[in-house]
């Protein structure tokens, strides 16, 4: 009897523990043994690519009469080719707008008109996706993005997020958007308002992601506090469960901000951080006079990009397929940058190591 009541605790155990493991999953060791530098990844979400969309047909040529000259009321793809154009919006559809098809944004008795705002919106993010391949290859390097890397035929992304509900005032009541377990925390207690501290507004206006000291405490002038330090780390879990990969991915155990011992993916997740807070500070923030209620989250703000739009559980989005180089129209080679990117942080400099 004591031997089955012992069999039956084992099985209990194995099954809450395999409960805990949500998919198979690899390691590598990237360092010396006991470092902590064990590469940990998703089995299922590494290895394998996405199914990605065929081109709707062969890729025209650039030359020609240009969309401007043939079409009234182009103001993004005016300077591609009428072929390239054509090309791109039947490509565009079955991103974005499967079942919809092209009256999803036009007018069918007017294609020219504005008068629905999904066309106002599509034109936008047009010019934001030619923005993030012509002035992001820090981050989107030759692949590239296209309206496929997030919608995946739906016409609102699968993963967005919207800014937290304004707290209570006083402390009953307020949990300081802790203990509420959101994506935006990677389901954590930590606070969910990460995202709208790190990954919104201008780029330029630099958010430290930085909790550790420069130097010896006291005198290190380090004065973050503890509220600012979990937010820092919520937003670092919401970015290893959105790549599906661990902390050592980025950074090396022994010294999580020296950036000299980093390993490459970090620069390029510096990079990528800024380039999601441009995209939703710049491109998609300023469309809430334009997107109806049903699109905005709880305090008005429109449905917005993290991580893990793009990404969706894996280090490279669709497994690293390279769609973008078929859609000459997306790479935007005569729109102008909207901003240089900024100088990649290789070595951490004189009084003190780059934040994140």
């Amino acid at each position: 009897m004591k031997r089955i009541a012992s069999l039956a605790v084992a099985a209990i155990v194995t099954l809450a523990l395999g409960a805990c493991q949500l998919s198979p999953k690899t390691a590598t060791q990237n360092g010396y043994r006991g470092t902590g530098m064990d590469q940990i990844q998703l089995t299922k979400v590494a290895m394998a690519k996405d199914e990605v969309p065929a081109p709707p047909y062969d890729p025209p040529a650039t030359d020609g009469q240009r969309a401007k000259e043939v079409y009234q009321n182009v103001q993004v793809l005016g300077d591609e080719s009428a072929d390239q154009f054509n090309y791109t919006m039947a490509a565009i559809t079955q991103w974005v707008s499967p079942e919809q098809g092209c009256n999803y944004c036009h007018n069918p008795e007017n294609m020219a008109s504005d008068e629905l705002y999904t066309k106002v919106v599509a034109r936008r993010m047009l010019q934001m996706t030619r923005n993030i391949n012509r002035n992001w290859k820090q981050h989107v390097a030759a692949t590239g993005v296209t309206c496929w890397t997030c919608h995946r035929g739906n016409a609102i992304p699968a993963n967005y997020w919207t800014m937290p509900a304004a707290g209570k005032s006083g402390i009953i009541g307020n949990r300081h958007g802790q203990n509420d377990p959101v994506p935006e925390s990677a389901f954590s207690s930590l606070p969910n308002a990460s995202l709208a501290l790190y990954i919104t507004g201008d780029p330029k206006v630099d958010q430290n992601i930085r909790v550790q000291t420069t130097g010896l405490h006291p005198g290190s002038g380090n004065k973050t506090s503890t509220m600012s330090t979990e937010n820092s780390y919520a937003i670092m879990m919401h970015t290893s469960q959105a790549l599906g990969v661990n902390c050592t991915f980025c950074h090396n155990s022994q010294s999580f901000q020296d950036w000299s011992i980093s390993t490459p993916q970090r620069a390029k997740a510096w990079y990528g951080i800024r380039m999601v807070r441009e995209t939703n500070g710049q491109y998609i923030t300023p469309l809430a006079t334009v997107f109806p209620a049903k699109r905005k989250g709880t305090e008005g703000d429109p449905f917005k990009v993290n991580c893990t739009t793009c990404h969706q559980g894996k280090n490279k989005p669709m497994g690293g397929a390279q769609m973008a180089k078929d859609y000459h129209a997306l790479w935007g080679e005569t729109t102008p940058a909207v901003m240089a990117a900024p100088a990649a942080p290789a070595a951490a400099p004189a009084g003190g190591a780059p934040a994140r």
